[in-house]
Order: C-alpha cells, then sequence, then structure tokens
C-alpha cells in the first residue's frame, strides 16, 4: 500500500512556529499518511489573508490556525467551509479553558508567546554556554553549569544537551573514554545536576556503526565491538553508582523523552540545593 498525502494549511499571526508544531505531532500517529504542509506566517491583514484563501481554494485541505483578530478567523473558516476544508483554531481550546477557569478575558496580542522577555534571553544565555561545552570542552566550567550529562560515545549527549538548552538549562556533556579519567572539577561540583546516560550494547553498536558508515571509515575497531561496547557501558554504570548519580536507559526514549525526565530530576535537585 502506498502512501496517501493531504493539504495542511497552517495559518499563523505570528512566526507559524506552535502550528508547525502541532500539526506535525498530529500527523506524526498516522502511518503511512504524510502531510504537505502551506505554512502562511505574519497573517494580520485582510489582504494577506486574501492570499492565504486563495491557495486554500486551490488545494482543499485541513485548516489550522492562530488569528486572534476575531474578523480574520472568521473570514478563514467561512472559506473553509466553502471549499469543505476542516477548519480549527488550534488555540482556542485552550483561551476558552482559561477564561473559564481565571474568569478573565485575554487580551488579543499577536504573537505575545516569542515576546522578548527574560525567559527567552535565558534560553540563547543556555544555549550559548551549551555549545561552548559540547563534548568534554571548558571543563573547568562544570560548576557554572544547570546540568552535566555524562555517558559512552552515541548516547545522545549533544541533542538531548541542546534541548535542554532550549528550555534555558545550560549543559555541559562529557564523553566517558577508556582510559581516559574524567576532569576533577567534576568531583566538586555541587550545583549541577550530573545525569549518567547509557543504553544496551547493542543499540550503541547499531549507531556507531551507521556513524562511521557515514564516514566511510574502518569498522573493524574495538569501537564498535560488542564485547567492548558492552564493557564501556558496565564501566560508566559501575562509575554512576559510586557516585549516586541518577541514570536514564535511551536505549528505547526519545530525545524528547529524554529531557523531560532530566527536567523532573533537576527541579528536585534543584530544590534541594537551595535548601541546602
Amino acid at each position: 500500500m502506498g502512501r496517501s498525502y493531504f493539504h495542511l494549511h497552517l495559518v499563523s499571526d505570528s512566526t507559524g512556529e506552535t502550528l508547525i508544531n502541532v500539526g506535525r505531532a498530529a500527523a506524526a500517529q498516522y502511518e503511512g499518511v504524510s502531510a504537505i504542509e502551506h505554512v502562511y506566517p505574519l497573517v494580520r491583514s485582510a489582504a494577506q489573508l486574501d492570499r492565504v484563501i486563495s491557495e486554500i481554494r486551490a488545494a482543499p485541505g485541513l485548516v489550522l490556525y492562530t488569528l486572534v483578530g476575531g474578523d480574520l478567523g472568521e473570514r478563514l473558516e467561512e472559506v473553509a467551509r466553502e471549499t469543505g476544508s476542516p477548519c480549527l483554531s488550534v488555540l482556542r481550546p485552550v483561551h476558552d479553558l482559561l477564561r473559564a477557569y481565571l474568569g478573565a478575558e485575554t487580551t488579543a496580542r499577536p504573537g505575545a508567546q516569542h515576546m522578548l522577555n527574560a525567559e527567552y534571553f535565558k534560553r540563547i544565555d543556555a544555549m550559548n554556554f551549551t555549545l561552548a561545552h559540547d563534548d568534554g570542552n571548558l571543563p573547568d566550567d562544570l560548576e557554572e553549569a544547570d546540568v552535566i550529562l555524562l555517558g559512552v560515545s552515541r548516547t545522545s549527549k549533544t541533542p538531548t544537551s541542546i534541548y535542554l538548552a532550549n528550555r534555558g538549562l545550560k549543559t555541559t556533556n562529557l564523553p566517558l573514554v577508556p582510559g581516559m579519567p574524567l576532569p576533577p572539577a567534576i568531583e566538586r561540583a555541587r550545583k549541577p545536576l550530573v545525569v549518567g546516560l547509557f543504553a544496551s550494547p547493542e543499540r550503541i553498536v547499531q549507531i556507531r556503526q551507521n556513524r562511521l558508515s557515514s564516514l566511510n571509515a574502518d569498522e573493524s575497531s574495538l569501537y564498535v565491538d560488542r564485547s567492548a561496547v558492552a564493557d564501556e557501558i558496565t564501566m560508566s554504570r559501575r562509575l554512576f553508582t559510586k557516585n549516586r548519580w541518577p541514570t536514564i536507559d535511551v536505549t528505547r526514549r526519545s530525545i524528547e523523552e529524554t529531557a523531560a525526565a532530566i527536567v523532573d530530576l533537576y527541579r528536585d535537585h534543584r530544590l534541594k540545593f537551595i535548601a541546602d
């Protein structure tokens, strides 16, 4: 059975980031189906909406939107009905729930969730720190980190670090390499949460083999030897246990799931650190 496609129109008064994430997360649940995305950012006037409407009429499909201007939303829904295109205001159910709970009306501010604020600059600062401290760089700055990730090669340390940085956490990741000691500063670090990442030997070997293949490198080294990899992982887990560092098995976890677990651990760690 071949893959089927549908048109997905994402109409936003801001960057469209919210709609893209929602649309892709939902569409990913359906195997054999792919969305042809039509993204229309910064739609804030009738003239801009007219261009969107012409596209929908040319390729009817599913319409998701975030338009805080009532007239624009009503016009879009009217055209969607005319073309037989199911249409949904993604934020409206959330706004309705908040309004009922808070007993207050919303203030229409296009793109308000992306306004430059302290949280935004915190994420930028965290991202700069994390990129500068990737893969064991600048090990003397460990105490400045919020999170330190440890693990053997190919345990998703770097992508997890980037994801955490986007959540505002300054993250350092250190590789565990046989025969190479960790920087002494990690034993003195008190503010950061140290987390050990590990995976099954089979998973690590598979990822490493794919990595070597992409580089056209020799695949006969200990780097991809199943027994040697198992020893690496055993060594790493002993180290984690010795230092009482929390661990996460990333064998079957997505980056998002791993990061979410680390954020939960960090909240508890932060409370204990402040209490001490």
